[in-house]
């Protein structure tokens, strides 16, 4: 079964659906049932080596249904992809075989690398090379599901400006795993800080060599990547379909219905044509992650407004989704992709 189909399955049973502050339990459990946490880890490791766009294509379909498991599964899918692809075999022959089995659940820790907190000069977190390995000692601000891993792949930097990324087990001398934040959404994702206090990294657990800037070295699960555009659109779809759904008794909802669709369906299929590699040199992950993040909240806000003041009140589906559609606006959002929304909202015509 292809990945959008096993999501199809997933999102009819809405009763996997969980609260938007409480870890999604049950629609993980069947996410590992189904083999869905396979679809990153390569076949010989009893994944299903599943290829970029049917991975995005089963994504997008998830998130059409529910935002937040499919989010915690982009996190587990980051470190599977960023173990699959090390340089060394001890990470992946520890640890590919019993993620894609469900049997342990990884996170990643690497936005300080790239987006988060590079204003301050120095590195969030910083390595010092030892005996066998390495010493980190620092603050990761954003992982998510940490305290329910067993490992975690995070990246450290040295004073020179060299970083790596390694998988080390979540139970490591030294490694703190902080109380999860209270988001304005997917509270239930558990995300929040990791403290590390001179905690060791042996150089077997390294996943990629030491050099500048990393995280632009062509790897997979980048800030700006179609997989983060493809959860903003098919988080819009679910929008949609709410609103599709009131249109039964509205008619006059209708052509609202079509327009946002013939457009979310074109974003799609450009997603899809883009991770084959099949995209048009003005198709770039900036402005696809702007066009997405815009009908996400566009389809939020319209949605919203199509449910009246019932939608107003905490817990119901519309102003679940109008929360969530916030959080495209600043998960792994690069400066880019920040200029291009803000002269958008405040319509701006200086140039970028």
């Amino acid at each position: 079964m292809r990945p959008r189909e096993q999501a199809s399955a997933i999102g009819a049973n809405h009763d996997l659906h969980s609260a938007d502050d409480v870890w999604p339990a049950a629609a993980w459990s069947e996410y590992v049932r189904r083999g869905i946490t396979g679809w990153t880890v390569p076949a010989a490791f009893g994944g299903a080596e599943a290829s970029s766009p049917e991975i995005l294509d089963g994504c997008m379909e998830l998130a059409r249904r529910d935002l937040l498991p499919v989010f915690v599964l982009t996190q587990f899918q980051a470190a599977c992809q960023r173990i699959a692809g090390s340089v060394q075999s001890a990470p992946r022959d520890r640890w590919l075989a019993r993620l894609a089995g469900g049997e342990v659940f990884g996170t990643v820790g690497i936005s300080h690398l790239t987006t988060s907190r590079q204003h301050t000069g120095r590195p969030a977190v910083l390595a010092e090379r030892v005996a066998g390995g390495y010493r980190l000692t620092g603050e990761i601000p954003w992982v998510t599901g940490a305290g329910r891993s067993q490992v975690l792949v995070i990246g450290g930097g040295l004073e020179s400006g060299e970083q790596f990324l390694c998988a080390v087990p979540s139970d490591r001398d030294g490694l703190r795993i902080e109380t999860p934040l209270h988001l304005v959404a997917l509270t239930g994702s558990e995300t929040g800080p990791i403290s590390l206090a001179n905690t060791f990294v042996a150089d077997d657990e390294l996943l990629s060599p030491v050099i500048p800037r990393i995280l632009q070295q062509g790897q997979p699960g980048g800030a700006g990547s179609l997989m983060t555009s493809g959860l903003a659109a098919g988080h819009a779809q679910g929008c949609v379909d709410a609103i599709e759904a009131e249109s039964r008794q509205r008619p006059n909802l209708a052509e609202i219905v079509g327009s946002f669709r013939r457009e979310l369906d074109e974003l799609q299929e450009t997603l899809l044509r883009v991770a084959d590699g099949r995209g048009t040199p003005d198709e770039t992950a900036e402005t696809l992650r702007t066009r997405a993040t815009t009908l996400a909240l566009q389809a939020s806000q319209a949605l919203l407004t199509a449910s009246k003041g019932a939608g107003f009140v905490s817990g119901h589906p519309a102003e679940r989704r109008a929360r969530e559609a916030l959080f495209f606006l600043v998960w792994s959002c690069p400066q880019a992709v920040s200029q291009r929304l803000m002269r958008d909202f405040s319509q701006c015509d200086a140039p970028l």
